[in-house]
């Protein structure tokens, strides 16, 4: 059963109450996952792709999440959720979107820059989708789609700062490879979130110190 407001409410084993929104965060992870994939299947498909066409892309890409982003963390700051559940996705949209201002308004980027913003986005989103990823599991048994996709990202942007990029070709592979790979753990994780919302087995807890309720899990009666 869902709050008023729109919010389901999970707890902790202390008792502590998580505010979470299934019904408005599955929109938007969906969304951040289709754009993913679109930007990784067009990165590895234009094998010619020069680098200011790269760093453009990068940035359209980079805005929109970081957009999404900013929608679901004033969402969540809307329904009064507590600050570990939207300050992260804000900071994690203020990233995206200062990466894009950056790659955007440099036409003359050089790859090093452009490796630089693109490894610090993705290890800095990465860290945000797990930190969500473990108040997820709060609602979701055995929730990993979202904490693979920030294990990737944080992955892939070690690589990229590691590895001695020869180029543009180089750098577009291994953005591609993780824009793919995370859409599709993105929209594997909306999924699980949009079977939640759908769900009348979710019910709310008695308040802390209201009593000795249970929580139920999902999934139970």
């Amino acid at each position: 059963m869902f709050n008023r407001d729109g919010t389901t409410r999970g707890a902790t084993a202390t008792g502590f109450v998580v505010y979470l929104d299934p019904k408005k965060m599955w929109p938007l992870m969906a969304l951040r996952g289709t754009l993913a994939i679109l930007f990784g299947i067009v990165a590895l498909l234009w094998p010619g792709i020069t680098l200011l066409v790269l760093a453009l892309l990068f940035g359209a890409w980079a805005l929109l999440d970081g957009i999404s982003l900013l929608v679901s963390a004033f969402r969540q700051g809307r329904a009064h959720a507590h600050w570990h559940d939207w300050v992260p996705s804000l900071l994690a949209g203020l990233l995206a979107i200062a990466a894009a201002v950056v790659t955007v308004l440099m036409p003359a980027i050089t790859v090093l820059v452009l490796t630089i913003v693109a490894a610090i986005l993705l290890i800095g989103v990465g860290v945000v989708e797990i930190m969500i990823a473990v108040r997820l599991r709060r609602l979701i048994r055995g929730e990993v789609f979202l904490a693979l996709a920030g294990l990737f990202g944080i992955i892939a942007g070690i690589v990229i700062l590691i590895w001695p990029l020869s180029g543009a070709l180089a750098l577009t592979f291994v953005l591609g490879v993780y824009a793919l790979v995370s859409g599709v753990l993105l929209l594997a994780a909306a999924l699980r979130l949009r079977r939640l919302a759908q769900s009348s087995d979710v019910s709310a807890p008695a308040r802390p110190g209201a009593g000795s309720a249970a929580w139920p899990r999902p999934g139970t009666p």
